[in-house]
């Protein structure tokens, strides 16, 4: 026996069709269908958002060096005239040398993050910038969640039939 739903599709058709409804649960909080593939979603998301759970704490701070161009005041990249062997000026970028703190992802959050990966797809915003959503679950849905026990993040409100072929509608939200 199969321990979960065809829904009617081959199995890489399946795969990326709950791929995109648990991309969009997280993006977006809720996602409505139908209730097969509600019932479905709701099992990844569950396990996904109780794995961000567990390591959500799970980095420490490294101090990093980055070489960065000089902006002016406007925002513009500072350049300076320089004189190459040949004897022909060209204009150089005028970089700068600083250290950032950033976070390292300990070696379980980032065998964890790469799971997550493995179950959602990659999102860009509207402007054409990606959107992190390892992160946002780490640090965003995590944090609210913590207090909880393993499952029952999401929940599933039956919608009713739909119009056109009948099939039973379901709106899938996290709680």
């Amino acid at each position: 026996m199969a321990t979960n739903r065809k829904l009617g599709r081959t199995t890489d058709i399946r795969m990326a069709m709950l791929k995109t409804l648990t991309t969009d649960l997280i993006l977006n909080g809720k996602v409505e269908t139908t209730l097969a593939r509600a019932k479905e979603v709701k099992a990844i998301a569950d396990s996904i958002i109780s794995l961000a759970i567990k390591e959500k704490d799970n980095f420490e701070m490294v101090e990093v060096k980055v070489v960065k161009a000089k902006l002016d005041s406007k925002g513009n990249k500072e350049t300076e005239l320089v004189k190459s062997k040949n004897g022909k000026e060209y204009l150089k970028v005028v970089k700068e040398e600083t250290t950032e703190k950033r976070q390292k992802d300990m070696p379980s959050r980032l065998n964890a993050r790469r799971k997550i990966m493995r179950k959602i797809n990659k999102v860009k915003d509207s402007e054409g910038n990606n959107i992190d959503l390892p992160s946002k679950l780490f640090n965003e849905i995590a944090p609210k969640y913590a207090g909880k026990n393993v499952g029952g993040f999401t929940r599933i409100i039956k919608a009713g039939p739909r119009r056109g072929d009948g099939a039973e509608m379901a709106i899938l939200q996290l709680i």
